[in-house]
């Protein structure tokens, strides 16, 4: 795995449209992205002994109230490489990078089952924007207690 390129950006796309439905950037989720680059040093990419792109995981900052967090998504891994514990490395890799660049919580839209191997679990007082499912709406803290107190309407990254 090595940390995503410029060069890598239009590839990492392609690899979303195919894993994803389409009408994906239509989500909540990318109007706090839109117009903000991805954290630098956390979005990777993982390629094959080819050079062959096979799967990528992003981080876009945000605010939750006056609070800083992560965003992680998307998370993709080719469907001829699903399987092989591609995105868990890639969960596990980034989030193991994200504490030294000083990021205390880190939060996600996704599924709990899945998620909850990584340490993530329902943040019951934090509101995406609709229409996002509050029960897909989970949060692991980098830190420890970086989720205390922490409530209220999740927004776009502003400098």
């Amino acid at each position: 795995m090595t940390p995503e390129a410029p060069d890598d950006h239009w590839e990492v796309e392609a690899l979303y449209d195919t894993c994803f439905a389409p009408g994906r950037e239509a989500l909540s989720s990318y109007r706090l992205r839109d117009g903000v680059p991805p954290v630098a040093g956390l979005s990777h990419v993982a390629r094959d002994s080819g050079g062959i792109l096979a799967g990528a995981i992003r981080y876009w900052p945000i605010r939750i109230g006056a609070a800083e967090a992560l965003l992680l998504g998307p998370v993709a891994v080719h469907p001829t490489r699903q399987g092989e514990g591609l995105g868990a490395a890639l969960v596990e890799t980034s989030l193991a990078q994200a504490a030294p660049l000083g990021w205390e919580r880190v939060m996600l839209v996704g599924d709990a089952p899945y998620y909850s191997r990584f340490g993530f679990t329902l943040l019951q007082d934090v509101e995406m924007p609709p229409p996002t499912n509050p029960a897909r709406v989970l949060g692991r803290a980098i830190t420890p207690e970086a989720w205390t107190g922490i409530t209220g309407k999740v927004s776009r990254w502003r400098d």
